[in-house]
């Protein structure tokens, strides 16, 4: 690996101090920060091919880490326009029921290339729906991701329970328990990297309350545990999902969840609008991690999160886009606004000081993110010894020269441009071209998928 060095910037390191500088540098050699400061980069032994970015008017903030999407829906954008989650599921299941390896692969690089292009250098992803002659659906989202050139946190979902044993997802997208704990025992052996610098690294994650049953949480949980990977589901997203919950198993989603040992440090839940007083301590208490999705919860009428209160108790929060069918922007630069104007809606007449501010905001995109994901030691912040993955927002443009707070800029302002995106010092967007694929062929790519997953067979 080459040297990277970013000179001249605003930097925000998002480190535990909230360290800025108003201009500084960063250093990344062979993957990892080697300096970071104010003025002048040091100078750097050996290294005549140094790359060397002119950061002027520019804000280097960590690279953005996503805690949740589901990329095979990148090609089921603009459906289901008004439904809330359960009928925009039934809307879209028997669409999903027709996903092939092919198909999937096209959403996974257009929307991966999509996250780059706005600041993401690292992804989780939620892929649950397998239908029957699909292919390697898993392997396909995972060789987009080493195409496009992010870390990737890929988890192999499950549903066992259709509407013929009281759950929502049609019979066709279910799978057999047991047929589900060796595709997960093996997507673990194949694809799971737990090494420091790690491209990839596996976790496990049956879909909700209302697709699976308790055995698969159960046997999940313990699957994973016995192999060190991570655990995720949905939860507590909306007040059907309560009432199910409530009808079906007598205690709420999170309670639920507690009983079958789904709370804990390498656990993180999505979205988790739902939730009791009792609930936000237990998630504080054992570390289980948030995945706020503001902008789809928003988009399906789900509520507000009480993201505020999770953090004031010490529970880990990150940012997710969600899938794309129910947040068709993808852009996680966005969610930084999102997040923050979601906490002051629901704050309503309260002083918007005890709510989100920008830079809280910017730590749940960063730190935040990478805490959920059990990778606080290795990305999230600009720190000698994390790896180099940071992202350089151009605030010279209209759309933002006249804000002089560059933080205020990016999270309050409209998405910024990229001046450079890196992943271990390599480049992966430079000047708001993605370098790793043609955009054009991706585009076309991902159209020619969504027609044919719309026709009918």
């Amino acid at each position: 690996m080459s040297t990277l060095v970013v000179q001249n910037a605003a930097i925000a390191t998002v480190d535990a101090a909230g360290t800025e500088y108003e201009a500084g540098h960063v250093v990344v050699e062979s993957g990892r920060i080697t300096a970071v400061g104010p003025g002048p980069a040091p100078r750097v032994e050996g290294t005549a091919g140094a790359r060397v970015v002119d950061g002027t008017g520019c804000l280097v903030t960590p690279g953005l880490v996503n805690t949740h999407h589901h990329l095979y829906q990148w090609i089921t954008r603009g459906l289901a326009q008004d439904a809330a989650l359960f009928g925009w599921l039934v809307e879209l299941y028997p669409i999903w029921a027709r996903l092939t390896e092919d198909t999937l692969g096209a959403a996974a690089r257009g929307g991966l290339a999509w996250l780059a292009k706005t600041g993401c250098t690292t992804s989780a992803d939620h892929h649950y729906v397998f239908p029957r002659g699909g292919g390697d659906l898993l392997g396909a989202e995972i060789e987009a991701a080493r195409q496009i050139g992010l870390r990737f946190q890929p988890t192999r979902g499950s549903m066992d329970r259709g509407v013929s044993d009281g759950g929502l997802p049609p019979d066709e997208v279910v799978e057999r328990l047991d047929d589900i704990l060796a595709a997960s025992q093996d997507a673990i052996t194949r694809y799971h990297d737990p090494s420091f610098d790690s491209m990839l690294r596996i976790g496990l994650a049956p879909c909700s309350p209302f697709s699976v049953s308790s055995d698969l949480m159960v046997q999940s949980a313990s699957l994973a545990r016995e192999h060190g990977v991570r655990l995720h589901t949905h939860l507590a997203e909306t007040l059907d999902e309560e009432s199910f919950c409530l009808a079906t198993h007598g205690c709420t989603p999170a309670e639920y969840a507690d009983k079958l040992g789904w709370l804990g440090p390498d656990v993180w839940l999505a979205h988790c609008v739902h939730l009791s007083d009792s609930a936000i301590r237990r998630f504080a208490d054992t570390g289980t991690g948030t995945a706020h999705c503001a902008s789809s919860n928003a988009r399906l009428g789900s509520g507000h999160a009480r993201i505020k209160d999770l953090l004031a108790a010490g529970a880990p929060v990150g940012l997710g886009v969600d899938g794309a069918a129910s947040q068709e922007s993808g852009m996680l630069v966005e969610e930084l606004r999102q997040s923050m104007y979601i906490s002051r809606l629901r704050a309503l007449s309260s002083d918007p000081a005890e709510s989100l501010n920008a830079r809280a905001a910017l730590r749940l995109g960063t730190t935040g993110g990478a805490q959920v994901l059990g990778r606080e030691a290795e990305i999230g912040s600009l720190e000698v010894g994390k790896l180099g993955d940071l992202a350089l927002w151009d605030l010279n443009g209209l759309g933002h020269a006249d804000i002089a707070d560059p933080v205020a800029a990016l999270v309050f302002g409209p998405p910024a441009p990229l001046k450079l995106l890196a992943v271990g010092g390599s480049p992966v967007v430079r000047d708001g071209v993605l370098l790793t694929a043609d955009e054009d062929a991706l585009a076309r790519a991902c159209r020619t998928a969504a027609r044919t997953l719309m026709e009918v067979s």
